[in-house]
Parts: structure tokens; sequence; C-alpha cells
């Protein structure tokens, strides 16, 4: 995840104008394509199954190794824990596209309710149990994208072996270890210069 506006002096200039329209604008297309850091893997989600199969044709046409264009069929522009997720697969110079299921790696269909937190303090708690391999839907939808995140970045060979390998991270605490490193550095920084 890279935050458009600290990363692209472009997109600094945009965030007004989008919070006062208040509707999906070109700029929730364009973002993704005009990442600065040139990233040759990607997990993409797009806001509507219309733009799964043009977003993956754009992909290729700027030199795409692999990347999942997903949309999930409740909205979520990301795979869902709760409905199916239509996909469009760059790899190899072509592009393919499929349903992928949650149940397809082992995970079971759950409501999306069950990730809605009502503040800042509820988010964090349920990062953190996420984080430190807590069973439940949130670590379940985690499971999902970075599984999804580790075969497009051909660190796994599926997205079942990358599921797998997000579930060992969590279980042996490292998620939790790299937070805790995280919080610190932050810190640190943040502390005034003496």
């Amino acid at each position: 995840f890279m935050f458009a506006p600290q990363h692209h002096s472009a997109m600094k200039h945009a965030i007004g104008p989008r919070r006062e329209m208040g509707v999906r604008t070109l700029f929730n297309i364009l973002g993704p394509l005009t990442n600065p850091a040139a990233v040759k893997h990607q997990l993409l989600g797009v806001f509507t199954p219309a733009l799964v199969r043009p977003m993956a044709e754009v992909l290729l046409q700027l030199g795409m190794q692999h990347a999942w264009v997903v949309c999930a069929d409740d909205g979520l522009d990301e795979i869902s824990i709760a409905q199916p997720t239509q996909v469009a697969e760059v790899k190899d110079g072509q592009i393919s596209e499929f349903v992928f299921r949650p149940e397809q790696v082992g995970i079971e269909r759950q409501p999306l309710d069950s990730l809605k937190v009502d503040s800042a303090a509820a988010s964090l708690q349920l990062v953190r149990q996420v984080l430190s391999g807590q069973a439940g839907p949130a670590r379940d939808m985690v499971l999902l994208n970075a599984g999804a995140a580790l075969y497009v970045a051909d660190v796994a060979d599926s997205i079942e072996e990358g599921v797998a390998m997000a579930q060992a991270v969590l279980s042996n605490g490292q998620a939790l270890d790299k937070l805790k490193q995280l919080a610190a550095l932050s810190s640190q920084l943040a502390e005034p210069a003496q």
C-alpha cells in the first residue's frame, strides 16, 4: 500500500476536489496506474466488475509481469470473505479471467458485518488481533489478500501456497513483531530533534 499523495506529487492536487465531489472519479482508476515505483507485480482492486478486464489490459500494456485485478461481488475492491471475487490475471503476457471463491483455499465464507469497527481504537485492536494470529473473519480476509499478493509477487507458486505462507507469519508472531518495530520507529521519528 502506498498513500498516493505522499509518493506521487501530482496526486496532492487532486485530494481536495475528490473529497468535495464525494464520488469515485477518474483518479480512482488512474492512481494505481501511475504508481511512481514502476512495479511489475501488483494486486489491484477496482470498484466495479466492469473495470476488471480493462484494467488488466492496461497493466499488460504497461509491462506488468504478474498481476491480479479484483472486484468482489459484494462491491469490495479486494478479495472478499463473503462473496466470490471476479479476477483478471496478467501473467506471461496473457490475461485470464476467472471467479475466485474463499473456499478454494479452505476459508469459509463469512459476513462482512463482522469486520466493521466504530472507532480508531477498535480498528487498532482488530489489527493487533489479526497480526497476533487470532482466528476470525478479519484474519481470514488478510490471509486471502496477502496470499494473493504473495502469489502475484511470485514469492508463492499459487494463492494456496501464499495463504499458507501468510498464515505461518501470523501464527508465529512475526507480523505482530513487525508492527511493534514500526511503532517504535515511528515514535523515534516523531520525537523532536534536540
